[in-house]
């Protein structure tokens, strides 16, 4: 029987970071702005005034309290209120590539793996730049890694997805090492205009190798012992940017081409299907709640994480159980659970169970269970 493993994982951070007061600062600028430039309408009732944001709205609606950028000045600039990047030609490097790159070189290098020894590469994220040619076969090209490569995108839940996929490849035989990365270019897609979003999303890249245990070498290994995934449709969360927005005429620009969700029915409805998902899977390979030694769960926001773990463990988790990293990263769609794993692993020892979990539109939940070797 052939057994996976885990054995490396990597994590790219961008340079800038905006804490929660540089952006209530621009934000706050931005709606006096507005409401300057609105002041007639709202005088003769024609519209509200829009409302400020502060630091503490934030930090108690979600927990966050920083994040990282690929850029910051874009994002601070009142008058643009978007990152801004300078656009790269065909033949450079495209930046989810080097973003991909710099997390799999970390991966590589904890696993003891050279990169041709990767016969599988899959990029998976919530946006991808382009349509084509696939990043992951220009990742492929870069790190120089042989086999094929494919993109897929299951929102929030891509890196977990990712990982069934991976997983299945080698335990087929069809190969035996592959590498998961998912460079998350949030701030892309972030609505830096809207109140109950703009603190929401961060930029990260993580990466995983997996393999064959009968090859692996790296002194850190994490069995798959398990993975499940669930779908179940739901415009709760949605993004309308796509090639045919150009056909239908519509605004590439309107804020139905960025994130857009319905907060409360997501908490509402994306909790119970987490915790169920989490809590039938661990059944299946005859484990429970109080088995588990981690949880790292999709950094989305504070209150789902604390709601989800305590239905799972039945008690409320403490931080080492349930290990938060949303408040220096924000919400960094599918590298969360990622990074969470990469960074807060620490004291597990051989035979101990962890779980890794994402969850978000689709809706989609992805759950991965692992046991320390």
């Amino acid at each position: 029987m052939t057994h996976v493993v885990i054995t490396g994982t990597g994590l790219y951070t961008p340079e800038h970071a905006i804490d929660n007061e540089a952006l209530v600062a621009a934000f706050n600028t931005w709606v006096d702005n507005q409401n300057l430039r609105s002041a007639d309408a709202i005088a003769r009732g024609e519209r509200l005034p829009l409302a400020h944001s502060s630091s503490e709205f934030i930090e108690k609606a979600s927990g966050i309290k920083s994040r990282y950028v690929l850029d910051a000045s874009g994002i601070l600039d009142p008058e643009r209120m978007r990152p801004k990047l300078p656009q790269r030609g065909n033949d450079e490097p495209s930046i989810q590539c080097e973003m991909a790159t710099a997390a799999a070189r970390e991966a590589l290098a904890m696993a003891n793996v050279d990169p041709a020894d990767i016969e599988l590469v899959i990029v998976a994220c919530s946006n991808l730049e382009r349509a084509y040619p696939a990043v992951a076969v220009e990742v492929q090209q870069a790190l120089g890694t042989s086999g094929y490569g494919f993109d897929m995108n299951v929102a929030c839940s891509s890196a977990t997805f990712a990982l069934e996929t991976a997983a299945n490849a080698i335990a087929s035989g069809s190969v035996k090492r592959a590498l998961v990365v998912n460079p998350e270019i949030c701030s892309a897609h972030l609505n830096f205009t809207d109140r109950d979003s703009h603190f929401i999303f961060g930029d990260a890249c993580t990466a995983l190798v997996l393999e064959n245990s009968a090859c692996a070498v790296a002194v850190q290994q994490y069995e798959i012992l398990g993975t499940r995934l669930a779908t179940k449709f739901s415009n709760a969360i949605r993004n309308n940017a796509g090639f045919l927005n150009r056909i239908t005429d519509s605004d590439p620009l309107a804020v139905d081409k960025l994130f857009v969700q319905e907060g409360r029915r997501v908490f509402k409805e994306v909790c119970p299907m987490v915790a169920q998902l989490i809590s039938e899977h661990l059944a299946s390979l005859e484990l429970s709640g109080s088995d588990l030694k981690r949880m790292w769960l999709h950094q989305a926001n504070r209150h789902m994480n604390d709601l989800i773990a305590r239905k799972v463990l039945g008690s409320q988790p403490s931080e080492e159980q349930a290990p938060i990293i949303l408040d220096r990263y924000a919400n960094t769609s599918s590298a969360g659970s990622i990074i969470a794993f990469h960074l807060h692993r620490e004291k597990l020892e051989e035979g101990d169970i962890g779980v890794i979990c994402s969850f978000g539109a689709g809706y989609s939940a992805g759950s991965v269970v692992i046991r320390c070797q």
